[in-house]
């Protein structure tokens, strides 16, 4: 349908952010005038206490206008990219941000060349207690803050050090295209990066096979380009790691989140450790497919028959709520508003955005997008968003604008700690055993896709960073004969067929380095809470996690939902409880 014949009910609420389009220019005008008047507080932050206070409540005031109008205008692009007044409205807000952000680029380094003692005595104002970790946080990184001539050429090199990961995401997304292959029904039909995932998990071993072969053929074909880029990448990587006085580029990625390279370090080993119940999962699958052997192109095909599980959209709302009625009856309130109240945008429309997503929106509430079709998944991707989306309000109602918004490394916890709690309530209540061993499956397959190959990814990274740093050669003989090792440990037992070994030349994470860490930590981190909740009733820790925004350390902040990163105890559990599931999963099957 078009955007104008779907029934309001199921779409979002905009009144919610502005009553009507004039008022989102009303609101425009404002946020512009403000982000005008910001370039006037450069050069006074160090004159006392009350001036810094002036310069950060206009600076943060103006941001969190200029937001609302930004997300506004993102939203109705997102449900309809067609209407030309839609792509007009995010264009001029997108400028607008772009120049708030110039307007502001004195901020941090201004504010690092105050007297360290001088901040101190300033920050025992009350007028600057809302932005206490705000501070500390940019103090932090005076140590790796170079001084302003330096700092200027560094931001004045941004775009060049981009050209890595522009020229990938141009070569991948615009240029790089794939012979035909033959399909189920025995016809020729183009391949693409979109619709890879459906060929690989075709019923049919011959065309997951050729999906593989004509897939990474490509990128074979093209891996000393690629191999030059990346290696680009991990140079400019580590230049910005020693120009900035860290020991490595690992170190320097995960510095924003105060996190150890010891985490990153952690998680790698405990999955090591780990391997053998990985290869008690392929083994079963191969049983499972009726095959002695198996190869990487079998790991995606599904090993528990078709289930006809249909889930209206109604009946997820039910199936949700009673999921997560552990998380008591405020979470549970909130919910019912979620969907009274149009948070979600819930079938898919011409010109309506893929996927789904949820967006805070400060002061008002999140949106949800979803493109349901009445799927057990979809089920599980409506739990998802709103883990998101409860994030995000708990953390705006608990917190002021300054410390609302959560970092990355907690972003994908509470999403992953509703996903889990909906499959152990469905394990719990479900007594159809082909139901139970879909359920059982699922829960599998995010352990294997989320830990175990998002952890590989992760030692990729950080053995090709090394590799440079020791002087070694980063080409695509080099990166692929790594990226081989790699693979056949961790799916040892499987065939891996010499295609694969350039499997990583099309992996995009990898040009925002030491990035994909983070969804294997932060899965483990919501098994360990879930399985909590799940056991003893008490959401209390995790309930106070989710209000805390951005007011803390990410480590921190978990370490009140009662897990702890710096330790290895939840990646080590969540490890345990996927052999538990393995041997679950097996019992079910027979």
């Amino acid at each position: 349908m078009n955007r104008e014949q779907m029934n309001p009910r199921d779409t979002w609420n905009f009144a919610d952010i502005f009553p009507t389009f004039e008022d989102w220019e009303r609101a425009y005008g404002e946020a512009e005038k403000l982000v005008g008047g910001l370039s006037s507080y450069e050069g006074t932050l160090g004159r006392s206490a009350d001036a810094l206070a002036d310069a950060l409540d206009a600076i943060f005031s103006a941001t969190e206008k200029l937001e609302r109008v930004c997300v506004y205008a993102f939203l109705h692009r997102a449900v309809d990219g067609g209407d030309p007044k839609h792509q007009e409205m995010n264009m001029r807000a997108t400028n607008l941000s772009v120049a708030a952000n110039t307007a502001t680029a004195y901020l941090l380094p201004e504010l690092l060349a105050i007297d360290e003692k001088k901040l101190d005595e300033f920050m025992q104002s009350d007028r600057l207690a809302t932005y206490r970790h705000f501070v500390e946080d940019a103090v932090r990184a005076r140590s790796h803050t170079l001084d302003a001539a330096r700092e200027k050429l560094l931001a004045q090199l941004g775009a060049v050090m981009q050209i890595p990961s522009d020229c990938f995401n141009t070569f991948n997304d615009v240029e790089l295209t794939f012979p035909d292959i033959t399909d189920e029904t025995g016809n020729k039909v183009p391949l693409t990066t979109g619709n890879f995932n459906v060929y690989r998990m075709s019923e049919n071993r011959a065309v997951r096979e050729e999906a593989f072969n004509t897939f990474f053929g490509q990128y074979k074909k093209y891996v000393n380009t690629i191999a030059a880029m990346y290696s680009g990448a991990v140079k400019v990587d580590c230049f910005n790691a020693q120009a900035r006085g860290f020991d490595s580029a690992c170190e320097a990625a995960i510095f924003n989140s105060n996190v150890p390279v010891s985490v990153y370090d952690n998680l790698i080993e405990s999955v090591h450790s780990a391997l053998p119940a990985m290869r008690k999962y392929l083994d079963l699958r191969r049983r499972v497919l009726g095959r002695e052997d198996a190869d990487m192109f079998d790991l995606y095909t599904p090993i528990v028959e078709d289930v006809d599980w249909k889930v209206p959209f109604s009946e997820a709302r039910e199936l949700v709520k009673n999921a997560l009625a552990p998380l008591g009856e405020e979470y549970g309130k909130l919910l019912d508003r979620a969907f009274d109240e149009r948070w979600m945008d819930v079938y898919e429309n011409r010109g309506k955005t893929s996927g789904a997503f949820s967006c805070g929106v400060y002061g008002v509430h999140p949106y949800v997008l979803l493109n349901y079709t009445d799927t057990l998944d979809d089920a599980f991707t409506v739990a998802h968003e709103l883990g998101h989306a409860m994030h995000s309000y708990f953390s705006a109602e608990k917190q002021d604008y300054a410390n609302h918004d959560y970092m990355i490394l907690v972003a994908e916890v509470a999403s992953t700690v509703n996903e889990v709690l909906l499959a152990l309530y469905l394990l719990d209540h479900e007594k159809d055993k082909k139901r139970r061993a879909y359920v059982l499956n699922h829960f599998l397959e995010s352990f294997r896709t989320t830990v175990f190959r998002q952890t590989l990814f992760a030692e990729f990274e950080r053995d090709a960073h090394r590799m440079y740093t020791a002087g070694e050669p980063v080409t695509a003989e080099t990166l692929s004969d790594l990226y081989y090792r790699l693979i056949s440990r961790y799916y040892e037992g499987i065939g891996i067929n010499d295609i694969m070994r350039y499997e990583w030349a099309y992996i995009p994470h990898f040009y925002r380095n030491f990035y994909v860490y983070q969804y294997a930590t932060g899965f483990s981190s919501a098994v360990e809470i879930a399985s909590r909740i799940h056991r003893t009733g008490d959401a209390s820790g995790y309930l106070k996690f989710l209000s805390m925004g951005g007011s803390d350390y990410p480590l921190n902040e978990l370490r009140a939902a009662g897990v702890d990163l710096t330790k290895p105890d939840a990646v080590d559990g969540a490890m345990k409880l996927f052999e538990r599931t393995i041997d679950e999963f097996t019992a079910e099957i027979g």
